[in-house]
């Protein structure tokens, strides 16, 4: 089965919260509300470095999803 490369998450324990979830390498969840991000892979010391120039990119496009997203439901 293939995945959207995002997607959003809804909890009603997290009234909230707003989770965006990253299906690609690296997969994360990430909550909008404060930028708290669950990373959903192991990394060893060689992708730190990777990581960390890639995961500022990934968290302005799953933010500009979310923004796309809400955008289409008001229309």
């Amino acid at each position: 089965m293939e995945f959207p490369r995002f997607l959003l998450g809804d909890n009603t324990d997290y009234p909230d919260a707003i989770f965006v979830v990253h299906t690609q390498f690296p997969r994360f969840i990430i909550n909008l509300q404060d930028d708290e991000v669950e990373w959903l892979e192991d990394f060893d010391k060689n992708d730190e470095e990777e990581l960390q120039n890639e995961a500022e990119n990934l968290i302005k496009e799953a933010s500009e999803f979310y923004d796309r997203e809400v955008e289409r439901y008001q229309e």
